[in-house]
């Protein structure tokens, strides 16, 4: 019988207390987020990339490095292998001849979100979870509540008032227990920390459990299959919880254990932030592990609006190990670039998703990235699930 997963046990990054994915775990009692181990010897004597070629083009095509064991609690709608398509016409404008894009909107839910909500629902569901909680400033929540309707699991989502407005209606039509809060999503933790404790649920809260990375993680992996195991010398994210720039360095990291990509040219990891909510770039510019709290956290690109993430000290650790840097770009630069994706490319892309070629159009110019270099930003949803983050004016009336 052909085995399944590969996964061994669950690693605190901070004290590397060993726990097990065989019940339910949180945090570390250190106070840690969580990370899956997998027994790679054993994944790399069983299966090579080259076997990837015949599989289902789906994240699951990576079902040996991934948590769940058994393939009959996979909870999937097909997500994943979302296209990395040349920007040529925007490339040729800002400079950057070979940029790319990996758009996650085009996957099931219309965001990135959607990866970690399939592998952590699915692990939620192996471990026997009922019910879960989780806060969200929206996409999470959306894809969790859809998937955990799939799996038969009760999920509450509780997020900010002014979180865009379809993503509230996902959570709703899914018969997810939909609560809103006057506030940001610091806010909406500590009512989830509060129902945790009163009734005892499944936390779902980012980082709080440990399977969302291993879906995020899926994007790296597609990003180096996608470019025939090279790596691109650069690699943008939007980073709010900053789940998936931790989760593509994980991917990094494990592909270089099974021999799939060389340890001699990593791709620069970039975590892009808002100028009105920017914890990691701070951090990163005075050099230390850890962030501290942005009061007064606003910005349209309302995934990343995060003023301390939970997982501040993996990101960072990221940006060092791969000589990569954060920047944040302003309001009017992420207008800009989303109006300027979709006049050059024809893609109505996200505002976080936007902040990445704000951020490599500014790099450029700084010459940190320079003209031959092979640059992916990613784009984390549709722009249509934003709507009212564009305006229409002077549009004549017939």
């Amino acid at each position: 019988m052909v085995q399944y997963s590969y996964v061994s046990h669950l690693e605190c990054p901070k004290c590397h207390e060993v726990y097990s994915t065989e019940v339910v775990q949180q945090l570390c009692k250190c106070g840690s987020p969580l990370l899956v181990r997998y027994k790679l010897n054993e994944v790399k004597a069983a299966i090579k990339k080259e076997d990837l070629q015949l599989r289902e083009k789906s994240l699951w095509r990576y079902h040996e490095l991934l948590p769940v064991k058994h393939e009959e609690n996979v909870v999937s709608l097909g997500e994943g292998m979302t296209p990395i398509i040349h920007m040529k016409r925007l490339g040729e404008k800002i400079q950057i001849p070979h940029l790319y894009i990996k758009d996650e909107g085009i996957i099931p839910t219309g965001s990135f979100k959607t990866r970690g909500a399939s592998v952590g629902v699915s692990k939620a569901k192996e471990l026997g979870v009922k019910e879960l909680v989780m806060p969200t400033n929206g996409n999470a929540g959306a894809a969790w509540a859809l998937y955990s309707a799939r799996a038969g699991i009760k999920a509450t989502i509780v997020m900010p008032l002014d979180a865009p407005n379809i993503t509230r209606k996902e959570v709703y039509i899914s018969g997810g227990d939909l609560r809103l809060v006057d506030g940001l999503i610091s806010d909406a933790g500590k009512i989830v920390g509060q129902l945790v404790k009163e009734k005892g649920v499944y936390d779902a809260s980012t980082l709080k459990e440990p399977y969302r990375i291993e879906g995020k993680k899926t994007m790296g992996y597609e990003i180096f299959e996608q470019l025939n195991w090279e790596a691109p010398d650069v690699i943008l994210y939007p980073t709010g919880g900053g789940v998936g720039i931790i989760g593509i360095y994980k991917s990094i990291l494990e592909l270089i254990e099974l021999g799939w990509i060389s340890a001699e040219k990593l791709p620069r990891l970039v975590a892009v932030q808002a100028a009105n909510c920017a914890p990691i770039v701070k951090a990163w510019k005075e050099r230390k592990t850890e962030s501290e709290f942005w009061e007064n956290a606003s910005t349209k690109a309302f995934g990343i609006n995060v003023p301390k993430p939970l997982g501040d000290f993996l990101i960072l650790e990221s940006l060092y190990k791969t000589n990569g840097c954060a920047i944040a770009v302003s309001e009017a630069e992420i207008s800009q670039a989303q109006k300027e994706v979709a006049e050059l490319e024809g893609n109505f892309i996200c505002p976080e998703g936007a902040a990445t070629f704000a951020a490599a159009k500014q790099l450029r110019q700084q010459q940190w990235i320079s003209e031959d270099e092979k640059v992916v930003c990613l784009n984390t949803g549709q722009g249509i699930k934003y709507p009212e983050t564009v305006e229409i004016d002077h549009v004549p009336v017939l």
